[in-house]
């Protein structure tokens, strides 16, 4: 009979040698605890607190009876919930502050965007000295800080007729959004290949079309971020609103919040819950533009 001889391989199931080579999914974690930092991990877990409790003790207080938030356990859910204080929100005029609220934000973020768009993009293509002049104009107004020029803004404003009227907020929040707009659009331009620029030279696109078909799209990352900015500045802003305007029908809801609470003598529950109210659009704007502001804050907005 003849023998048959089986080759057999010098790595199979059974090679000692193999069995304690690690797989891919051990290699996988193993590289990860070496990567590992310890200190951030820890640093970012203490920063989480710090955001995170806050927003739960206003959502949580919100629900709660004035006796209850007065007496101090904030912490602890609500023993005695109610929609009550979100019922007086509404009742004193929440809705119509949030629609000035959402005219002067949207109103900022366009006008910051028509202007700043354009001349970023002629910073970044302009070769001479004086597209130079302008940007380092522009910046200037980083060194500016709104109190100081609160008077004679108060001034003209009121000079052009303007004062206690919606624009009187838009114009200001707008001007002092620019600066750090145009900082954050040149950087995202001037990020995108030149090649890319050529190519559309040489099919013959003119400086709108290049502007339109190509660095919009490609900095969309930087538009999303400046928008998102000039936003919460729009959002937020007190000064403006409470020097610039008096009506009631003119005001917003930093301005009105305010009144709120000297109205009902410190009603914290009411307080809270508008606040609570206040923050929702701005947290569906970050939901919505989450993925383009960070890659725009990193930097990779124009790549």
């Amino acid at each position: 009979m003849r023998r048959v001889a089986i080759a057999t391989s010098p790595h199979t199931d059974t090679d000692p040698e193999l069995s304690k080579r690690p797989t891919r999914r051990r290699r996988s974690l193993i590289d990860r605890l070496r990567r590992a930092n310890p200190a951030a991990g820890l640093a970012s877990l203490v920063w989480l607190v710090i955001v995170v409790v806050p927003v739960y003790v206003m959502v949580n207080a919100s629900f709660m009876p004035q006796g209850e938030a007065l007496g101090g356990k904030l912490l602890e859910p609500a023993a005695h919930a109610t929609f009550a204080n979100y019922e007086l929100v509404v009742r004193s005029g929440f809705f119509h502050l949030l629609l000035n609220n959402v005219i002067v934000t949207a109103a900022t973020i366009a006008i910051v965007l028509v202007l700043c768009v354009p001349l970023a993009f002629a910073i970044v293509r302009a070769r001479g000295s004086r597209a130079l002049l302008v940007f380092r104009v522009f910046l200037l107004g980083l060194a500016i800080p709104p109190v100081v020029i609160i008077v004679p803004l108060y001034v003209m404003v009121s000079k052009v007729g303007l004062y206690d009227s919606l624009w009187a907020i838009i114009l200001p929040t707008a001007a002092f959004a620019m600066p750090v707009t145009l900082l954050i659009l040149v950087g995202t331009m001037r990020d995108i290949s030149e090649e890319l620029y050529e190519a559309m030279a040489i099919e013959g696109a003119s400086p709108a079309q290049m502007l339109i078909r190509l660095v919009i799209p490609l900095s969309r990352g930087g538009i999303s971020t400046v928008s998102v900015f000039a936003g919460l500045a729009a959002w937020n802003g007190l000064l403006f609103p409470l020097i610039l305007t008096q009506s009631p029908q003119n005001q917003v809801l930093t301005t009105g919040l305010w009144g709120l609470s000297s109205q009902y003598g410190e009603d914290i529950p009411a307080t809270l819950a508008a606040l609570t109210l206040s923050g929702i659009p701005m947290l569906v704007l970050y939901l919505v533009a989450r993925r383009a502001l960070i890659s725009g804050v990193m930097g990779v907005g124009g790549k």
